[in-house]
């Protein structure tokens, strides 16, 4: 492929991306498909001679799209947003155009410096304390890693090693490995696994300890499980808090968590991957209280800030504690510009690419109120969704909404959630997913769309309600309210409709009328005009019977017109008048269904976020 087929080939892949955008209502949501699927469709050995552009496509469309899950559609309401957006696409486009590996200053400085300058940028909109920015004044700063998962095990790396250095300097002759086995890390048991596998990874010892009734991990709990431990020889070295739990969107307390994590020298991780981004709205702030006590903080701009994946950004207070633990300086990565970051000793990996420019590109493009007013959208969508399971005695609210998240189950059996929400994701209307709170199946319902609206929600509403209807074997009460607002609103579409064609048509039909006589005299004006031989007396001397004969052939021809022109014209609108009657019946015959759990209280009041 040259530049040009690339320009051609570019184009038409920016047009099939945003008419896959344009249109994923035409698309089921999830795939129908069963494992192994793809395997039938493809060739086991790669082809030997290259195939056409057209053909790779016509394969994406044909093969690959049946088997894809659309997480940017309406109907996708299952784990969090994939945050996505064209800003984004466009600066992923460019990182990948320009193909630099940044895993140090010196391999692409651009790709280095505007890293340390969006997270910047960030951390100021979320008021991070300035411990953990870029600074003369400061020891920390961030970085942009992969996804929240990579966050994590590079915190509890970090903080083993911090760690395990500490307590060899106190005593060296200790065992590094004895020392290692004693080492235990904390964390709630409504943590996301990435905890758990991190823990596996950095080889300690991993206590999941019981959040109260909120849903909430307190300091108390933190505090009686590190003294417990420390009775029995153990060594507290890491708690991580989690600010947006998978499950309901539940916060630890991290005020409380904090000042124990600092008595027992402990590092302190917290883990924003959903929540964090939302603390760019002043008023949703409350849960960040008692950040300043964390040794790092990580937040997924690829959940909530309309960055599409991989692009994870974490900030940590002390830069020299996180790459003391990933530091390895062969001599053919050293370069002489000692003062700049290197980014290769902040993560696992080396290589990495150039993904601050999709930041860089939606903060500029949306800048932050754009992404206030996106957050606070989805949180009011949330809300609406609220109500309506508040208002079906049948449902029940397993936690509050919380961003864009309401979690909530039908009274009865954990049997009967499953059976409802396989039968919901089974029929390819929407896509949810399940998760455990208090020993009960819960349904998770989350906005996860960019453009999600009212009617999306109504939407899921509708179709949870009526396959809440099946799994329970109940029919839909009708109500007699709702019969009659959908009368009253019918015979005012209709009235409308009736009334256009004397609204409309009939001062349209005078001014062609008028038209066509004024058109009339005009044709005669020109016919004298253009016989100038003829004398004035000649004229005044036709005979007033020719004259009126002309006449009457005139308005005759005005009526033919009408009769071949206009009367069709007038039957084709008033035809397309009824057909928009039907149209709009059936659009409000949808909109009272819409609205049958709201009318037994009155309007809903949905609360602002």
């Amino acid at each position: 492929m040259n530049s040009t087929n690339f320009k051609d080939h570019g184009r038409d892949m920016v047009d099939y991306i945003a008419n896959y955008q344009d249109n994923l209502l035409d698309r089921t949501v999830f795939p129908t498909v069963q494992p192994g699927y793809l395997k039938k469709l493809l060739p086991e050995d790669a082809p030997h001679k290259p195939e056409s552009w057209e053909d790779i496509m016509k394969d994406v469309e044909d093969k690959i799209l049946p088997g894809v899950t659309h997480w940017q559609h309406p109907r996708f309401h299952a784990y969090f947003p994939s945050g996505n957006s064209y800003p984004s696409i466009l600066g992923d486009m460019l990182s990948s155009g320009l193909g630099c590996i940044g895993f140090s200053w010196a391999s692409s400085p651009a790709c280095t410096e505007l890293e340390n300058i969006v997270v910047n940028w960030l951390g100021k909109a979320l008021t991070l304390p300035e411990g953990f920015l870029f600074g003369e004044n400061s020891k920390g700063g961030g970085v942009i890693q992969s996804s929240a998962s990579e966050c994590v095990l590079v915190s509890f790396l970090a903080a083993r090693e911090k760690k395990i250095t500490q307590l060899m300097k106190e005593d060296p002759d200790a065992d590094r490995y004895t020392l290692l086995s004693k080492l235990t890390a904390y964390c709630s048991n409504q943590a996301h696994s990435c905890a758990e596998k991190a823990a596996k990874i950095a080889f300690v010892r991993l206590r999941q300890l019981e959040p109260d009734s909120e849903v909430c991990l307190r300091g108390s709990t933190v505090q009686m499980a590190m003294e417990e431990d420390i009775a029995n020889g153990l060594i507290p070295f890491y708690v991580e808090a989690t600010l947006g739990t998978t499950s309901c969107c539940s916060y630890d307390n991290i005020a409380e968590i904090g000042p124990v994590c600092q008595e027992h020298d402990v590092w302190l991780h917290v883990d924003g991957a959903y929540a964090g981004s939302s603390f760019i709205c002043p008023e949703l702030r409350e849960p960040f209280e008692g950040i300043h006590y964390a040794s790092s903080f990580n937040l997924n701009t690829n959940k909530f800030l309309l960055t599409n994946f991989d692009c994870s950004v974490m900030w940590v207070q002390d830069q020299f504690s996180l790459t003391q633990s990933m530091n390895v300086d062969p001599i053919y990565l050293q370069h002489s510009y000692s003062e700049a970051v290197d980014y290769r000793h902040w993560g696992i990996n080396l290589s990495r690419r150039f993904r601050s420019l999709k930041v860089w590109f939606v903060l500029r493009s949306y800048g932050i109120t754009g992404l206030q007013q996106y957050v606070r959208e989805h949180c009011r969508l949330a809300k609406l969704f609220e109500e309506y399971v508040k208002q079906d005695t049948r449902f029940e609210l397993t936690s509050k909404a919380a961003l864009g998240l309401v979690t909530f189950r039908l009274k009865g059996s954990d049997e009967l959630n499953e059976n409802l929400l396989k039968s919901i994701n089974d029929s390819g209307r929407l896509h949810m997913i399940k998760s455990k709170m208090n020993n009960q199946l819960i349904i998770r319902f989350c906005i996860c769309a960019e453009n999600a609206s009212d009617d999306d929600v109504d939407y899921a509403w509708e179709t949870i309600q009526e396959f809440a209807h099946i799994v329970l074997g109940t029919v839909p009460e009708t109500k007699d309210v709702q019969d009659t607002i959908q009368e009253e609103e019918t015979l005012e579409e209709e009235e409308e409709v009736n009334n256009f064609p004397k609204d409309v048509l009939t001062p349209l039909i005078t001014l062609i009328r008028r038209a066509s006589m004024e058109q009339m005299l005009l044709g005669r004006q020109n016919q004298h005009a253009l016989n100038p031989t003829v004398a004035p007396e000649s004229i005044k001397e036709v005979s007033e019977d020719k004259e009126k004969d002309e006449e009457e052939d005139k308005v005759e021809e005005i009526v033919d017109v009408f009769d071949d022109v206009i009367s069709p014209l007038i039957t084709l609108m008033r035809r397309a008048s009824q057909d928009q009657l039907v149209m709009m019946q059936q659009k409000r015959r949808n909109s009272v269904k819409r609205r049958s759990s709201r009318l037994s209280s009155g309007a809903v009041q949905v609360p602002v976020c």
